[in-house]
């Protein structure tokens, strides 16, 4: 696939010239997910064009790339990724550019580990789903786009500080509404092990079906798991991602008489008209949306 891809390359520059005015001569950032370009854009203002390789509703850690994306992706000035394993396919995808510029916006993070099966032991990537953590995210893409355009540097200062503050205000918003679950049911329950960080931050347990979407084959005895401690705890409903089938968590649901309690978003954003077309407006859904289920609301 990269030798078919490398055939389209292009013989452009990597770089876009640094300058406002027309959005064809604001200097291209690519993200790998849609969640980062949310953030870089709170970031970037009208001085960085910013785009995501993958579009809204793809699950990002068994991404193909297509010939396209390698086009978009050699007219960049840069590429912000996440890190921690979460996108292995970018790796190869830009071997072919060594001279590109990348930031990696989980650096300074110290990860939590998966706990299980083939990935025990390695970082998991979702340390986006932490607010506090998040702000880490911010003040690399500042660091990065400084770097890259230090005439705006002062106004990407500005902009992180103001979109850090939002954060820490969501940190504080979260916090307080999960504190209104009942200790015995202070459990999350998905398809994919994507929470561990927003579990840990505020007193949840966690379980799911599989580690990481990229491992998303269910298997007897992780289903088997996850039905025994539904039934122990009693877990009043299960859910499950956007970017994956919620079949078998249905059947969780169907055999532990617990309720299917709706979709979370983690790896991608929803559309504009969604329910998740921010980072900020994915973290309130997905709280609303397991309090709802945990409580009995409708």
């Amino acid at each position: 696939m990269l030798a078919a891809l490398s055939s389209c390359r292009s013989t452009g520059p990597a770089t876009s010239p640094l300058s406002t005015g027309a959005d064809k001569d604001r200097p291209l950032v690519i993200t790998t997910f849609t969640v980062l370009a949310d953030m870089a854009r709170n970031v970037a203002g009208d001085h960085l064009r910013v785009e995501s390789i993958t579009k809204q509703g793809a699950e990002i850690h068994g991404y193909e790339p297509t010939p396209g994306d390698l086009r978009r992706v050699e007219g960049a000035a840069l590429v912000l990724e996440n890190g921690l394993n979460l996108e292995r396919w970018s790796d190869r995808f830009l071997a072919g550019m060594p001279e590109m510029k990348r930031a990696t916006l989980t650096a300074g993070i110290t990860p939590l580990p998966i706990t299980e099966d083939a990935y025990r032991g390695k970082p998991n990537p979702h340390a986006w789903m932490s607010p506090r953590l998040a702000e880490i995210y911010v003040e690399n893409i500042r660091q990065a786009f400084s770097q890259l355009d230090p005439a705006n540097a002062e106004d990407y200062r500005r902009r992180a500080e103001a979109y850090r503050g939002k954060l820490r205000a969501l940190d504080q918003e979260l916090r307080s509404e999960l504190a209104t679950i009942p200790a015995s049911k202070r459990v999350l329950t998905s398809c994919e092990g994507a929470f561990t960080y927003l579990a840990k931050d505020y007193g949840l347990d966690e379980a799911y079906l599989w580690p990481v979407n990229s491992e998303s084959q269910v298997t007897p005895q992780r289903m088997a798991r996850l039905i025994a401690t539904v039934r122990q705890r009693q877990v009043p409903a299960v859910f499950c991602e956007s970017t994956v089938s919620d079949k078998v968590q249905r059947q969780v649901a169907e055999q532990t008489g617990a309720r299917f309690g709706g979709v979370f978003y983690v790896d991608s954003l929803s559309s504009p008209q969604g329910e998740a077309p921010t980072l900020l407006q994915l973290q309130r859904h997905n709280v609303r949306t397991l309090i709802q289920g945990l409580k009995g609301g409708s």
